[in-house]
């Protein structure tokens, strides 16, 4: 069953760290880099872990870092899945599972999308304000199948799947960086791995796409399916406007997300430092209501 794989995944990586998480980073393609920052780290390859689905894709280096950054106890996966290598979306999501259950209440996903917004270039960055989940719309759903309800309800809202309040963060902090840009917009997911035709392009502008990508969407359904706050973060590597124009490649993708990675780093660090006061205070509160 899913609920012993993801305990047993869990108790695997408690032998290895003792550290409890307050956050959970995915990091996308070509975008592990902040994983080398993090202090006092444990890094456990994927492969050393039961359960866990390994990536097979080039930029994702496949090891998973619990550490401190920014005063954040954190749990950052250096490398993700994706529904185009073969795996379910229940496979693909496990791990979001397991890091909730290691403490982590906020999860925070990032990844490297094309632009479908005319007004987003290369290098921008996009906060996602909300998502269409063209899989999951067509059935390939990481809910899909008898609910556990140790993990949470058979209907999870998603009216508000992308926190308010952390998305306010980012912009105060995005504002503080010289030349970064932020948007924020709305994230679609497509399967992939074959890049989307001038005319799936065009459809995607059509419904309200700023954005696509081939990852996120059941990572961020499951992180509200198990109560966690959910922060979604898109680097725009290339422009996908619908136009007969220059093929996209992932080697493209790669190189764009390398020279955004300073700018990437420092607001990823930023979010974090704020991120560590705002849970102090709550854990303060919280300790102040007990003690009364």
């Amino acid at each position: 069953m899913l609920y012993d794989q993801v305990e047993e995944a869990v108790a695997a990586i408690r032998q290895l760290s003792p550290l409890v998480p307050q956050v959970a980073l995915i990091l996308g393609s070509g975008l592990g880099e902040l994983a080398e920052t993090v202090e006092a780290a444990a890094a456990i390859p994927y492969a050393q872990l039961p359960h866990w689905p390994s990536s097979t894709v080039a930029g994702h280096a496949g090891r998973l870092i619990l550490g401190q950054l920014e005063g954040v106890a954190l749990v950052a996966m250096q490398g993700r899945q994706h529904l185009y290598e073969g795996y379910t979306p229940q496979e693909v999501t496990l791990p979001v599972r397991v890091m909730a259950r290691l403490g982590a209440q906020v999860l925070v996903v990032t990844n490297a999308a094309g632009a479908l917004n005319p007004a987003y270039q290369p290098g921008d960055f996009m906060l996602i304000r909300d998502h269409i989940n063209l899989p999951g719309l067509a059935g390939w759903h990481p809910l899909r199948g008898p609910n556990d309800e140790r993990f949470g309800v058979r209907f999870p809202a998603m009216t508000a799947a992308y926190d308010e309040e952390l998305r306010t963060l980012v912009q105060k902090v995005a504002g503080e960086i010289p030349s970064l840009r932020l948007h924020e917009g709305v994230y679609v997911m497509v399967s992939g791995p074959s890049y989307e035709t001038p005319a799936e392009l065009r459809f995607l502008r059509q419904i309200g796409g700023d954005a696509v990508g081939m990852s996120t969407v059941p990572e961020v359904i499951v992180a509200r399916h198990m109560g966690q706050r959910v922060l979604g973060l898109s680097l725009i590597t290339n422009s996908a406007t619908g136009t007969e124009g220059q093929p996209v490649d992932h080697d493209e993708v790669l190189a764009a997300a390398a020279a955004a990675s300073s700018r990437f780093v420092l607001l990823l660090r930023g979010v974090l430092h704020e991120l560590a006061q705002i849970l102090q205070g709550r854990a303060e509160s919280a300790s102040e209501g007990e003690a009364h």
